[in-house]
């Protein structure tokens, strides 16, 4: 590997990743996927990548992203959260507390969701 290829290998691994909560959301009829994660942006390509093979968890998700396809869904980050300095630190129940307001916040908003 050369140096240049390690020296951008080591920048992207000290880069922090973007941690809150996203949502994919069918925009026909309004149901969404909310959750929490430490990496919002490889969450979002995960959720997509396991809808377009066809192996998503959510079984109604899936079967949705089947009936009305790609094009009626969003893939979107609702919120961030920053990385604390402080030592040690673990986002987990910070990113839970993020992670039910929003399904509150969507909850009396009358939007649905998958799970």
């Amino acid at each position: 590997m050369s140096a240049d290829r390690k020296a951008l290998s080591r920048s992207y691994k000290e880069t922090p990743r973007t941690m809150g909560v996203f949502r994919v959301r069918n925009t026909v009829n309004g149901k969404s996927l909310v959750a929490a994660s430490v990496d919002v942006p490889a969450m979002l390509n995960r959720q997509r990548f396991q809808l377009e093979s066809g192996f998503h968890s959510d079984r109604a998700l899936l079967a949705e992203w089947r009936e009305f396809g790609p094009d009626a869904f969003v893939f979107e980050t609702l919120d961030t959260l920053e990385p604390s300095e402080e030592p040690g630190y673990d986002p987990a129940s910070d990113l839970k507390m993020l992670e039910q307001m929003w399904l509150e916040k969507l909850s009396r908003a009358g939007e649905r969701g998958y799970r």
